[in-house]
């Protein structure tokens, strides 16, 4: 089988992407040679790996089966040119970081200065994803560290190095939770899971929902007073200290959780990496967290 990695590459992108236009375009390609290199992978694979929806494209049952196969097999050969890099030349030494949101905005560029003082020849490459990114990107191997929940399978191993705690937050307070508006981050969000379990387990049946899809957007109607959400104390942090929001009693809250540092059971963790990951841990990266965000 004579598989490329332009194959694979433009497979992958397509699958992400759920466009040729725009995988090529993330490529840096043509469309003729995206469409080109799938098909010869459709050939190689013996099945079709995109069909047609409507106007668009989707995969195939097929295609679905092999995108976390191509997926990985991209992601390990990345871990792979970055240890050789590595262990070649210590001072090019980098280490791919996936967060949350959350933890994305409010705690890793804190994080990062603080590590960069420390390591000034290791880059820190962060992207920002909700929760079902990260742990895909993490368990594919493209990315060394992720920073989110508790991990969901035994495949992720996931270390807690803060506490999270989830509070419900508006302009007001409302006299009824159930009559109130409850925001929503989008679909894949921890937090909204996080949120779905809590309504329903203390029997609330929200009057209207209302789906957002960043923490910027939600905070941003908070402090227009269009309704009331679970979030984390570390994302409204300064808006309660400055009296735009406010800290509504609900019951069992606030929900304790913490930030946990991912990553993949089934690849040793390059040196550089386990030193982000023990900096995380350490009281260093602590003070860090705390100068940035006056987390006690």
């Amino acid at each position: 089988m004579s598989i490329t990695l332009t194959q694979l590459r433009a497979f992958v992108a397509v699958a992400q992407t759920e466009s040729v236009h725009r995988a090529a375009q993330r490529l840096f390609l043509t469309q003729p040679s995206v469409s080109a290199a799938i098909a010869a992978l459709a050939r190689e694979l013996g099945a079709p790996l995109l069909e047609r929806s409507g106007r668009g494209i989707r995969l195939t049952e097929a295609g679905r089966a092999f995108a976390p196969y191509a997926s990985e097999v991209l992601g390990l050969l990345e871990q792979g040119r970055e240890a050789v890099k590595e262990t070649a030349r210590p001072e090019l030494s980098r280490v791919r970081v996936a967060a949350v949101t959350t933890a994305g905005e409010y705690l890793m560029p804190a994080l990062i200065r603080a590590y960069r003082e420390r390591e000034r020849d290791t880059e820190i490459l962060l992207e920002i994803g909700n929760r079902k990114e990260v742990l895909e990107k993490v368990g594919s191997f493209h990315a060394d560290i992720g920073i989110g929940g508790r991990p969901p399978s035994e495949h992720i191993v996931g270390r807690p190095f803060l506490p999270n705690d989830l509070i419900v937050a508006g302009a007001e307070v409302p006299k009824d939770l159930t009559q109130a508006t409850w925001l929503l981050r989008e679909e894949g969000s921890g937090t909204r899971a996080a949120t779905e379990s809590y309504l329903v387990e203390h029997g609330i049946v929200p009057r209207e929902v209302l789906t957002l899809g960043s923490n910027g957007a939600v905070k941003q109607a908070l402090t227009l007073g269009l309704g009331i959400t679970l979030i984390s104390e570390h994302a409204v942090l300064q808006e309660l200290r400055r009296g735009e929001l406010v800290r509504i009693p609900a019951p069992g809250t606030p929900l304790r959780r913490s930030w946990y540092a991912l990553y993949a059971r089934r690849v040793k963790l390059r040196p550089s990496a386990r030193r982000f990951l023990a900096f995380l841990h350490s009281q260093e990266g602590k003070r860090a967290i705390e100068e940035a965000v006056g987390v006690a």
